[in-house]
C-alpha cells in the first residue's frame, strides 16, 4: 500500500538511517527525497536558486542509502521563509500524492530530546497524508541502532474498538510485511470500580472477536485490555512487548483535534520512544 513515500530530509544522521530504513520497506516501488530550505532572518544576501541546487546535489549522494534496483528515487528542493517547513512538507506530499511521509523523530537541533522537532510536530498536526516517525535507540557507543531491518515485524495497534478503529485496522492488515499485531484497548481509570468492571468485561469480550477474526485470515495476533491513562498505557506496552511500530489512527471515537490529529495519537507520536505510523482518517476513507 506505500508504494510511493516521501522522506522528509536535514542530511542528519537520523534522516539518514531513515532513508536507509524506508529502503527497506516491502512494497515500495518510489521514493521522493525532499529538503526543504529554511531562510535564516539574520541573512543579509540569500540566493535560494543557487542554494537549491547545490542542496539536490546533495540529495542526489543520499540516493546513495537505497540499495534496491527496484525503487526509484528522485530528489527535490524547495525553499521557504523561516517557519514555513511543515506546511511545504505537506504541500509536496499532496502535489505529488504520495502515499506516506516518513521523517526522523529528530532533528539536528533536538538530538537527545525523546519529542518531536518543530517540523515533525506540525507535519503529525496537519498532515493529510499517512506519516511514518523513525525513532532509534541511542546504545552507550553512540552509535544509532535501527528498528527499521523488519520495521512492520511486531505492530501495537490501540484501539478504542470504534468505527474509525476498525477501519484503521482493515488498512494495516492490508500491508505488506506484517509479522504480528497486538492489540491493545485501554480502559479509563477516570470511572467507578463498577464502570471500570464492566467496561473491561465489554472490551474483552470485543478485542477478542477481533483478534478472532484477524486469525481467521491466517495472522499472527494477541490482545489485552488494560486500565489507565491511554498515552501512558501504549507507551508502556509498547515497551514490554518490544514492538517494532506503534500503528495507531489519527482520529478516534472521542478525539480532542489539534490540527488533523486526535489528542493521544498525538502525545504517543510525539513522545513514544518506538517508531509510530499514524494512519489518517480521510486517506483510509478513500481506501
Amino acid at each position: 500500500m506505500f508504494e510511493k513515500v516521501l522522506i522528509a530530509t536535514d542530511f542528519s544522521k537520523h534522516a539518514k538511517k531513515v532513508i536507509e530504513c524506508i529502503g527497506e520497506m516491502p512494497g515500495l516501488k518510489e521514493v521522493l527525497l525532499l529538503n526543504v530550505i529554511s531562510r535564516d532572518p539574520l541573512a543579509r544576501v540569500w540566493d535560494p536558486v543557487s542554494e537549491i541546487k547545490d542542496i539536490e546535489k546533495k540529495l542526489e549522494e543520499e540516493k546513495n542509502a537505497i540499495k534496491s534496483p527496484e525503487v526509484t528515487v528522485n530528489v527535490k528542493a524547495v525553499s521557504v521563509l523561516e517557519g514555513e517547513v511543515a506546511s511545504a512538507i505537506n504541500k509536496v506530499a499532496m502535489e505529488e500524492n504520495v502515499s506516506l511521509v516518513a521523517m526522523g523523530a529528530r532533528g539536528r537541533s533536538l538530538i537527545m530530546s525523546t519529542l518531536l522537532g518543530s517540523s515533525s510536530r506540525n507535519v503529525l498536526r496537519f498532515g493529510r497524508t499517512h506519516l511514518l516517525i523513525m525513532r532509534y535507540k541511542t546504545l552507550d557507543d553512540n552509535n544509532m541502532e535501527k528498528y527499521c531491518a523488519r520495521v512492520f515485524a511486531k505492530v501495537l495497534f490501540p484501539t478504542d474498538l470504534s468505527q474509525t478503529s476498525e477501519v484503521a485496522l482493515s488498512f494495516l492488515k492490508s500491508l505488506e510485511g506484517i509479522g504480528e499485531i497486538v492489540l491493545l484497548n485501554v480502559v479509563s481509570k477516570g470511572e467507578t470500580d463498577e464502570e471500570i468492571k464492566a467496561s473491561v468485561a465489554a472490551a474483552k469480550d470485543r478485542i477478542e472477536e477481533i483478534a478472532q477474526n484477524l486469525k481467521m485470515a491466517g495472522m499472527l495476533v494477541s490482545s489485552k485490555v488494560v486500565v489507565g491513562q491511554p498515552t501512558e498505557v501504549i507507551r508502556s506496552e509498547a515497551e514490554k512487548e518490544d514492538v517494532s511500530l506503534i500503528a495507531i489512527s489519527s482520529q478516534g471515537a472521542s478525539a480532542i483535534k489539534k490540527g488533523r490529529i486526535g489528542s493521544t495519537a498525538y502525545d504517543v507520536a510525539n513522545s513514544a520512544s518506538r517508531p509510530v505510523l499514524i494512519l489518517r482518517q480521510e486517506k483510509m476513507a478513500a481506501y
